[in-house]
């Protein structure tokens, strides 16, 4: 690991003011993909903005049609609220399963949509659910967001605030996660909101995606046998030790079906 300044500002305008003055600033949230990129050499920050003391940053609030959540908010306390599980349980849900109680005590969501790893939870969650990510110079939604393998719309400096999600008729999250690492092989959520059916499929691909196929289908029919005959096209997908892009085109099939009859039961 190289030298580096570490600042811990109170506050979003001495963050900004920080990351305006650094030779090659870096915000810090969970840290769990930039600490360990540090250490191996392949980052090399001049400053490093600590955001865990800016308050604004965290909690929950909900109202009768939407939840939002902090972008430095961890996971365990999304998993934990009850404010979320009575609106969006299958956000709890996805919280809980994301790697182990460490990870979910130190990682954020907004870290974790900031980063845009193509096996992590939070992407299908906000696309599936239809969300919108508030920054601190505009609102971007979801499907705008995650533009490839871990790129996002975010310019340089800009900050994630919080992230609205507007409260479904239904949702549940599953996902196929790896042993070892619990990242989604093939993770999907599957939402149902005032515009249709949404499938938003994480893991498979370089970058979350939704299923226009498997849209229609349960917009149609929102039963598991709608499925029937449902394939997502192999080419293009993640194909690595871990699984192949045929094995992963399969999973999105079967674990979509899956959440439709947990939903259905």
């Amino acid at each position: 690991m190289y030298d580096f300044n570490y600042h811990r500002p109170t506050t979003l305008e001495a963050a900004r003011k920080l990351f305006e003055q650094s030779e090659d600033g870096w915000y810090l949230a969970g840290g769990h993909t930039l600490l360990p990129s540090m250490k191996l050499r392949l980052a090399a920050p001049s400053d490093l903005i600590d955001l865990s003391r800016i308050e604004d940053l965290t909690g929950i609030s909900a109202t009768g049609d939407e939840v939002r959540i902090g972008a430095c908010t961890p996971h365990d306390t999304v998993a934990r609220s009850r404010e979320v599980g009575r609106a969006i349980p299958a956000l709890c849900d996805l919280a809980a399963g994301i790697g182990d109680a460490q990870v979910r005590n130190r990682g954020t969501i907004g870290g974790s949509i900031a980063n845009n790893d193509p096996a992590s939870d939070y992407p299908a969650g906000l696309v599936g659910l239809d969300a919108v990510v508030i920054t601190d110079s505009r609102d971007v939604p979801a499907d705008e967001f995650f533009t490839g393998m871990f790129e996002t719309v975010l310019e340089p400096g800009e900050l994630i605030r919080s992230v609205r999600f507007p409260v479904p008729a239904a949702a549940c999250y599953v996902k196929f996660p790896n042993p070892a690492s619990r990242y989604a092989t093939v993770g999907v959520m599957v939402a149902r909101t005032g515009d249709g059916v949404r499938v938003a499929v994480t893991g498979a691909g370089p970058c979350v995606f939704r299923d226009a196929a498997m849209e229609s289908a349960l917009s149609d029919n929102f039963h598991p046998a709608a499925l029937d005959g449902c394939v997502v096209d192999a080419d293009g997908l993640n194909d690595d030790m871990h699984a192949s892009a045929a094995y992963r085109a399969h999973l999105c099939v079967v674990l979509t079906r899956k959440a439709v009859t947990r939903l259905t039961a």
